[in-house]
């Protein structure tokens, strides 16, 4: 694990994007806006001229054309040559930019920044940009693998031409993105209008961020993203929702050991299996019966706020999980009275949606120290054996016997970390994160708690 300066390093940020998402718009915007900087721009595009031909269009941005194809694993000794002739008038720019080809796989371009003891030293990966076409990214991303590695390997993501769009498909976009890259931040555009600071001087992904901003950032992705556990009597009961972010919701209302958070929590395990079945089609007006093994999907088309009938057929606890937040569709549950039924507890999962079985993220949170060797031995054998499958990682780590915390990122096989600030009197926990296709939560999970001391 080598250690690094970033002080003295030069930031890169790679755009990059499908075809027609934005990206030499978004790289105009940057060389255009008035923030003082100097920049270095690699562009990689599709030719026949020699990848050497460099052109000075001024005083403050250098342009680099790499053509005769993507940068990839044939081509990235020329990028790093490329990159070594910059460091020869380094007083030119501050930043590089590196635009790839919208068919390219971003991967390769990560990679090179990581490769050798020289590019660690004199550069640092501040950032992959993705660019994606609101409109027309679901025409690509189910059979393209090189539009869903553009998402899976972005820190930041400018979801562009969003005039072109309504909320409702926006919403579903982002839905899908959040399924293949839970750690990227997200900004929506029209013309690839963001801020620079959106896009630039980004830090990588900061982990320690995203979990201050959202702290069940690591937990497992459920198809469920609420629960809610009540008390009801035998009756019937009334389910009522408003318009949401989908027309259809699937939901299910099991039995409970009692209305409490642990037999809740016990039984996640069950409805995730459950919520994997055909579920039954119910319209408003229809009934819900309240049992092990029911699913229900809930049609929403029609405007305006929906009726279901509930039926409990015994007394007792009862545990209701729907695929959206309870918030989103502003759902209640009320008795034939019309008195509002609140549940005795309630607890928000982490999202799965998640369309595309095999490109995902692993976010893994465990308490104790870490020992050094065992972390090295799981890592060298993950990294030979799955580092093709593993796009990104990023971890922070409360390593045994120091009292700094040791952050580390890596891309496919290759991987480097640092110290970081001491602990203080923060608690010493390990946070990493793991994005790439066909991951095995159970199998990350098992290997790194044997590194544990």
């Amino acid at each position: 694990m080598a250690m690094d300066n970033d002080a003295s390093r030069i930031p890169v940020t790679v755009l990059t994007g499908f075809l027609g998402s934005g990206k030499t718009t978004l790289l105009n915007r940057i060389l255009t806006e008035n923030h003082g900087r100097r920049f270095a721009v690699i562009e990689n595009e599709f030719g026949e001229i020699g990848i050497d031909q460099a052109l000075v269009i001024n005083a403050d941005e250098e342009i680099f054309e790499m053509n005769n194809g993507c940068i990839c694993c044939t081509v990235r000794g020329d990028l790093i040559r490329i990159l070594g002739n910059l460091m020869k008038r380094r007083d030119k720019f501050e930043h590089i930019l590196v635009e790839t080809t919208g068919m390219a796989d971003p991967g390769p371009v990560a990679q090179t920044f990581f490769v050798d003891d020289e590019m660690r030293d004199q550069f640092k990966l501040d950032g992959i940009v993705t660019l994606i076409d609101a409109k027309h990214i679901a025409l690509h991303i189910d059979d393209n693998d090189q539009a869903k590695e553009q998402v899976a390997f972005a820190d930041v993501i400018v979801l562009n031409k969003i005039d072109l769009v309504t909320e409702d498909e926006l919403r579903t976009v982002e839905r899908r993105i959040r399924s293949m890259n839970a750690m990227a931040r997200i900004h929506r555009a029209t013309n690839a209008a963001v801020a620079m600071d959106a896009v630039l001087d980004v830090g990588g992904f900061d982990l320690e961020r995203a979990l201050t901003a959202k702290p069940m950032f690591l937990e497992p992705e459920y198809p469920f993203e609420w629960a809610g556990a009540y008390d009801l009597a035998e009756g019937v009961y009334r389910l009522s929702l408003e318009d949401g972010p989908d027309p259809a919701m699937n939901l299910a209302l099991v039995p409970l050991a009692s209305a409490t958070e642990a037999p809740i929590l016990a039984r996640v395990a069950s409805a995730s299996l459950l919520f994997s079945e055909e579920p039954h089609a119910v319209a408003p007006g229809a009934s819900i019966v309240a049992a092990a093994r029911n699913l229900y999907k809930l049609d929403l088309e029609a405007k305006g706020r929906k009726h279901f009938e509930i039926r409990v057929p015994k007394t007792g606890s009862y545990g209701l999980f729907t695929q959206h937040l309870r918030s989103e569709f502003r759902l209640v549950l009320t008795h034939p009275d019309s008195s509002v039924v609140a549940p005795r507890f309630e607890k928000e999962f982490a999202p799965g949606h998640q369309h595309d079985q095999t490109v995902g993220s692993v976010g893994i949170h465990a308490d104790g120290a870490v020992d050094g060797d065992r972390l090295n031995e799981w890592l060298g054998v993950l990294l030979r054996e799955k580092g093709a499958d593993i796009f990104r990682m990023k971890g922070i780590l409360n390593m045994a016997g120091q009292d700094k915390r040791f952050v580390f990122q890596g891309v496919h096989m290759l991987f480097d970390g640092r110290e970081d600030k001491p602990w203080g009197a923060a608690s010493r926990t390990n946070d990493i994160v793991f994005i790439g296709r066909k991951l095995d939560r159970s199998s990350l999970e098992d290997g790194f708690r044997k590194c544990l001391v």
